[in-house]
């Protein structure tokens, strides 16, 4: 635990709790760290989740993939992120999607009952380790109807003007990274990579973007760029 313990201290989850009350909340939820390597699934659709799981260094993608082998990025999650706590709260039987270490990581492994059970003990923290769950809840919530809003748009390049329009407000600043590679990206919006890569050189021939691999520049206002993402 001492290893993590900053980043442990920047999650949502624990809220800036000092350390000795991160101790007693270590120890409430009965936790224990487990190292992912790349490409390596935390959980594949099909199997019960047995733990609610904190991401403490690298990044997971979440995957959907059909009866046929395509697959597309629900979501990427970086250190910080709390996840499985939907399935485990929903009392369903088997996960819907897999999760995929896209890096090197250690996660948390988080008994459910004892994260949301009654603290035998009654210690206040316990109680802000639920309300915090609750926050985290709302936020995936959030970033869930964004995703939805860049892949309802009607083309490729409404969907990527999209996206990147909103990453470009996110960082307030009209240069950023995105955390996907060419593949990731196509996935994540749920389009062709090949069309997906023409998109992007029209784009920028246009003098609408620019960019150097996942590093990408907004720069100038065109017809199909959202005003509101």
């Amino acid at each position: 635990m001492e290893a993590h313990l900053l980043s442990l201290q920047k999650c949502t989850l624990f809220a800036n709790a000092s350390a000795e009350d991160l101790q007693k909340m270590y120890t409430c939820i009965a936790a224990r760290e487990r190292v992912i390597t790349r490409g390596t699934f935390v959980f594949q659709a099909g199997d019960k989740v047995r733990f609610v799981y904190l991401i403490l260094s690298g990044s997971m993608h979440i995957i959907d993939q059909d009866f046929f082998g395509n697959q597309s990025i629900i979501e990427t999650m970086n250190c910080g992120t709390l996840f499985g706590e939907s399935y485990v709260l929903s009392l369903k039987e088997k996960q819907l999607v897999s999760v995929i270490a896209a890096e090197n990581s250690v996660v948390l492994e988080i008994d459910p009952a004892r994260l949301f059970g009654i603290c035998p003990n009654g210690c206040p923290c316990h109680a802000q380790l639920i309300r915090s769950t609750l926050f985290i809840l709302s936020e995936k919530i959030v970033r869930i109807t964004r995703k939805m809003g860049h892949i309802m748009r009607r083309t490729i390049r409404q969907k990527l003007l999209s996206y990147l329009s909103s990453c470009a407000q996110q960082e307030n600043c009209n240069s950023f990274s995105i955390p996907y590679s060419r593949q990731q990206l196509a996935d994540y919006l749920c389009v062709d990579r090949s069309a997906l890569s023409h998109e992007l050189s029209r784009l920028k021939a246009s003098g609408v973007i620019r960019y150097k691999k996942n590093h990408f520049e907004l720069l100038a206002e065109h017809p199909d760029t959202p005003a509101n993402v």
